[in-house]
């Protein structure tokens, strides 16, 4: 089937080198239907553009291209220190990623600069990094960027260099504004000259990206791009989805205690050669569950990130960026926007905090028309998620081919081996535990996704802990079902000679003084810990040193020595309460009446 000349790229005026770049960096020979309609409202018809468009259909070069027309068609040309091109960014791996696609066109085009500015790093950096280079193009994050434009830095002046600027974008806007950077975006916009172009571009559609486009867009185009599939063959029923056509999205219902199982057989049966991304809710479960799959699966080529590992995660996401094939374990930090080659397989091991974080996970995986697969792991308890996505986001799930999963007993004696022999796996395991408990129980779905539905000691065996930590969420909770480790816990050392020789010191002293050295200063609200026994003998003091007193009292009152107390004088008389009572009826009566007229008048 031939494609629509307006889809091919040459059906643009665009310059020589960008051109160039498309046809042989990228290889594309045609537009998706969100740059043909974004680059034509931004150069044809000169307007603002708010797009949405479903993950992984080429947002990118949406922006980039019109972007660089405009700087490259000026009447004249920027100057070293003139910024012509504004693109915020609400994650470091999202702006690191366009700054190296729109690397490739520099490449090609001479005498336009830009620059990556990122949070983490030292402003000090950035600032000589500008004033040595300057640059006509700025990738930012959104809280770096504003402290560009708010610090007061001698011989610095980025406000006075954005004077000429022609396009300001702002990429992945609904997950801007879900990590809390509407204050910053709203002081940069006041630094911007009004007549610019402006991109707003997203995967969904949110009130918070509403109110932004009335705010930093003039009169815009809005452009709307919806995947199409069949819902029902035997109707022939066509409906929008949120995720692309070539993805196919895939549940299995799996017990708490069977699910590490599941994963390790669909890993090993599936094969080590391809290239899967792993989310997980928590920055403790991708440390621990990382730690724990490359002792049971020994030959896979692992990678973790998260949002806690700061500048260390740029030197993983280009590695698992380059790597052919391997898992990459990792939080929702990994989640919008990034553009990682040949990725087989998204996992979901347990469902994302939002319904639009499902989407975006997902759309890592079948990118620009390529094929891909998605599979979402749910607990017996969390099976109505099926149709609450579906309802919510347009994604169909169907359910995956059984497989026969693994010695489950195995599995988990595996993992417990490997806490015994490190303290500070077993330290991870329950922290892991914990946070994904505490995850659970703010979870956006609450209303189906309970925490009183959890089995625990099923989640509990599934972590592989030795033990139940202690924490209020399993107070009066059945766990029937764990069978903790008959050990002293004490006994698991830490492989570093260093932590474990401090720990034995703490240890020691506690054993002696019933204190842990390093927690001598306690948090308002937190008590001192003392030996079970002095606290019970304190508590009978304290008990008995009442019953003393208020004996004494009372002898003291029978022998005239001591006033009797009085007791507390009635505030209202009973005649005031009857008459409050009556006023409270009579409101309540009204209120009847007017609810029935009103339903009368409906």
């Amino acid at each position: 089937m031939s494609l629509a000349p307006s889809l091919k790229w040459e059906s643009l005026n665009l310059s020589e080198p960008v051109l160039k770049t498309i046809k042989e960096n990228f290889k594309f020979k045609c537009m998706t239907p969100i740059q043909v309609e974004s680059i034509k409202n931004f150069l044809e018809k000169k307007k603002d553009v708010a797009a949405e468009a479903v993950t992984g259909s080429g947002k990118t070069l949406a922006f980039l291209v019109p972007m660089l027309e405009l700087i490259l068609k000026r009447s004249d040309p920027l100057k070293k220190h003139e910024v012509g091109g504004l693109i915020i960014s609400p994650t470091r791996e999202l702006a690191t990623q366009t700054s190296h696609v729109l690397a490739e066109f520099l490449n090609n085009i001479e005498g336009v600069t830009q620059m990556l500015t990122l949070g983490g790093n030292p402003i000090e950096t950035d600032v000589k990094a500008f004033n040595k280079n300057g640059a006509n193009i700025i990738v930012a994050t959104p809280g770096r960027l504003e402290d560009l434009l708010t610090r007061k830095i001698p011989n610095f002046h980025l406000h006075k260099s954005l004077k000429s600027l022609e396009m300001l974008v702002l990429d992945e806007a609904d997950k801007l504004l879900e990590l809390g950077f509407e204050k910053p975006i709203n002081t940069v916009l006041q630094y911007l000259p009004t007549q610019r172009r402006t991109g707003l571009f997203s995967a969904t559609q949110t009130k918070q990206v509403a109110m932004l486009v009335k705010a930093g867009l003039r009169n815009p185009i809005m452009v709307i791009v919806k995947e199409k599939h069949c819902l029902n063959p035997k109707s022939n029923q066509i409906e929008s989805i949120s995720t692309p056509s070539a993805l196919q999205n895939y549940y299995t219902i799996c017990d708490a205690d069977k699910k590490l199982a599941f994963l390790v057989t669909f890993l090993k049966k599936n094969g080590l050669n391809s290239k899967y991304m792993l989310f997980l809710s928590t920055c403790a479960c991708v440390e621990y569950f990382s730690i724990i799959l490359r002792s049971l699966i020994p030959e896979i080529n692992l990678f973790s990130l998260h949002g806690k590992m700061n500048n260390k995660r740029y030197k993983i996401f280009e590695l698992f960026w380059k790597a052919e094939r391997g898992i990459l374990i990792c939080t929702d930090v990994m989640a919008r926007g990034v553009d990682i080659p040949e990725v087989n397989w998204v996992i979901q091991y347990d469902p994302p905090n939002n319904a639009s974080s499902f989407v975006h996970r997902a759309g890592r995986t079948a990118r620009v028309g390529k094929s891909g697969s998605s599979l979402v792991m749910l607990m017996p308890n969390e099976d109505a998620y099926i149709h609450f996505i579906y309802s919510n986001q347009k994604v169909i799930l169907e359910l995956m081919p059984e497989l026969e999963v693994e010695n489950v007993d195995l599995i988990v004696e595996k993992v417990r081996k490997r806490q015994l022999k490190d303290r500070t796996i077993f330290d991870k395991a329950n922290k892991a535990f914990v946070s994904y408990i505490q995850a659970y129980s703010k979870h956006e779905c609450h209303l189906l996704l309970r925490i009183k539905d959890l089995e625990f000691g099923k989640l509990a065996t599934g972590f592989g802990l030795l033990r139940l930590p202690k924490m209020p969420e399993l107070k009066n909770k059945d766990t029937s079902d764990f069978i903790p480790v008959d050990i002293d816990f004490n006994s698991i050392k830490y492989q570093n000679n260093e932590r474990e020789e401090s720990r034995q010191k703490k240890l020691q002293n506690y054993m002696e003084t019933g204190i842990w050295l390093g927690q001598t200063k306690h948090k308002k609200g937190l008590k001192q810990t003392v030996a079970w026994a002095d606290a019970k003998q304190k508590k009978l003091e304290r008990r008995e040193k009442r019953k003393k007193k208020k004996e004494l009292r009372k002898q003291m009152e029978l022998e005239g020595k001591a006033k009797a107390k009085k007791k507390r004088e009635q505030a209202f008389s009973q005649e005031e309460l009857n008459d409050l009572a009556k006023d409270i009826a009579l409101m309540k009566k009204l209120k009847n009446k007017k609810a029935k007229l009103q339903f009368s008048l409906i």
